[in-house]
This record gives structure tokens, sequence and C-alpha cells, in this order.
């Protein structure tokens, strides 16, 4: 019963001081939910026990290799990571609409298929929440350049004419942005393809 007094920030601390035991803790403590979430994407038992099994193994991984940083948000941590997996499952699988073969195709047999459209949904609200959140961690002035590039489709010429800068100090903190959101992407384990 003690278990329940220790947080998951010290149990965390402890597995990575060498204490095996406060994984099991960890992986006990919240397991239901984890699994519940993943089992809520894919529908198949199988699938999902696959997936809360690499989501620990890369919880392990993470914290055994010390590159765990997110001190006091263990859960929601161990969610994304399986919400990326999940993600991944269903990358990999790539997964076709099934429609039948009676010799008139109809596009409206593929188009309905809502759980692809589920899928390709989830994929989407994803890669876009994860690309905003890596945007907001730029440099403001890296992040105008890229604004403008990438979402006004302005040229470099008009961003220098806008900002008020040179057309090489545009195209420089464009370069530097692209490099920091690579930094980012690392940083937090994103994947950002679809």
């Amino acid at each position: 019963m003690q278990n329940n007094l220790i947080t998951d920030a010290t149990l965390v601390t402890n597995y990575i001081q060498g204490n095996e035991q406060a994984i099991e803790i960890l992986i006990n403590r919240h397991k239901q939910r984890i699994f519940s979430f993943i089992y809520s994407k894919v529908y198949d038992r199988d699938i999902a026990d696959d997936i809360f099994q690499d989501t620990f193994i890369k919880v392990i991984k993470t914290l055994k290799m010390g590159k765990y940083n997110e001190e006091g948000k263990f859960l929601p941590w161990v969610m994304r990571i399986s919400h990326n997996l999940v993600i991944d499952h269903f990358r990999k699988s790539n997964r076709m609409p099934k429609f039948s073969n009676t010799g008139d195709f109809n596009i409206f047999s593929v188009l309905s298929d809502s759980t692809l459209d589920a899928e390709k949904s989830l994929i989407k609200d994803q890669v876009e929440h994860d690309v905003r959140r890596v945007i907001e961690e730029l440099p403001e002035d890296q992040k105008e350049v890229l604004m403008m590039r990438m979402y006004n489709d302005m040229s470099f010429k008009e961003i220098s004419e806008k900002t008020g800068v040179s057309i090489n100090t545009a195209l420089g903190r464009m370069r530097y942005a692209l490099i920091n959101m690579r930094k980012i992407i690392d940083k937090y384990n994103i994947v950002l393809t679809n």
C-alpha cells in the first residue's frame, strides 16, 4: 500500500539509480490507463499489447540512457510515447481501405472508409500539433521568417522587404530555423512523417 504514496518522479529517480522494482510499480500504476488509451485507437487486443510493450521498452531505454527530462510529467510523457507508437503502427501497416472488385470501381467505397479517415486525421492532427510546438520554441526572428516563407508562401525578397533585413539575413534565419527545428525534434523524439 505504501507504493501509492511514492510519486512518479521519485520512482523514476529510484529506477535510474538502480532500483528495478520502481519501474514495475510505475507500470502497474499506469498500465490500465495506457493500455485503454492504446486499445481505444487500434481496437485490437494483440496490437494494443504489442504497442503497450513497445511503449515500456522505449521508456526503459530512455531512462537507462539518461535522456528522460520530463520531471513530474511521467504519465503524459509515457502517453505521448504510446500515442507516437500508435501513429507509427498505422503508418507501417499502411492500411488501405478495402472495396469489392465487381468490375465497376466506385470511388465512394474508398472515400467512405471512416477508420482510414480517423487514422489519417489522428496522424495529421498529431503532426500539426508537433509542428506548432516545435515552431513555438524557435527564436522570434527565425519564427517570423519561417512563418512568412512556409505559411504565407512569401519569397525571400518579399521577406527581406517586410522585415527590413537583407535577403542573406532572411536566408540565414530560415537556415537556422530549420537547424533548430531538427534539434527540437530530436530533443522531444518527435516523429513528423505521414
